[in-house]
């Protein structure tokens, strides 16, 4: 299915719902406005695919809203450089927005069906900066550690320790940290043995299940 067709729901998704938010960053808006979102969402709710709303990828798993994509994507400062660390695949399409930011995504996913759905919807789309492996995304990725950034797409009660291990020094990671019903966007930076934290509000995400995470 060509990229272009509905480019002006992307456009109108980017105006909208992201640069009215205050989201500038010129990178990350263009990716938002190329990565065809419809085809990492299945039908029926593949219809839905521009609205400002999360929807489900099946697995009990979901897609963010694209204003969450977009900002904790600026929220990394992703540059050309970069090789940043997802945890949690989901159906490809948060991995296919950092593809076209940096040199290579390794993205890791604890459900296998979820993470065949992901490299299906990649391969048809010729993504090949991005390695989809499964495994307990909270024990990181350390085969190609260090990163420059992760992002963890699921709610964690605290940052895994795995994965500030495998962070670079003055690398970002981006988080949903809280209970399991509403959790605070977390950036939080690495620099000389040292981390800092800052809040960026209130958000929602399914759990991280895992050893550092949730149980099941």
């Amino acid at each position: 299915m060509p990229l272009y067709l509905r480019s002006d729901e992307r456009q109108r998704m980017v105006t909208q719902q992201i640069e009215a938010r205050g989201v500038h960053d010129t990178r990350v808006l263009a990716a938002m406005r190329e990565v065809p979102r419809h085809l990492f969402i299945p039908p029926p709710y593949d219809k839905g695919a521009y609205e400002d709303c999360p929807l489900p990828i099946g697995n009990g798993q979901t897609i963010s809203q694209p204003y969450i994509v977009a900002l904790m994507t600026s929220l990394l400062k992703p540059k050309p450089e970069h090789t940043i660390l997802e945890i949690g695949a989901g159906s490809g399409y948060q991995a296919a927005i950092l593809s076209m930011l940096v040199k290579e995504v390794p993205t890791v996913e604890r459900i296998p069906e979820v993470a065949d759905l992901a490299k299906k919807n990649l391969a048809a789309l010729h993504y090949t900066n991005i390695d989809v492996v499964v495994g307990d995304g909270t024990e990181g990725y350390p085969q190609n550690s260090p990163y420059d950034g992760i992002m963890i797409t699921a709610a964690t009660p605290q940052i895994p320790p795995p994965l500030i291990d495998q962070l670079t020094d003055a690398g970002r990671l981006v988080a949903p940290v809280g209970n399991r019903d509403v959790q605070e966007l977390i950036v939080m930076e690495k620099m000389r043995g040292t981390v800092k934290t800052e809040p960026h509000g209130g958000v929602r995400f399914v759990p991280l299940i895992g050893e550092h995470g949730w149980s099941a």
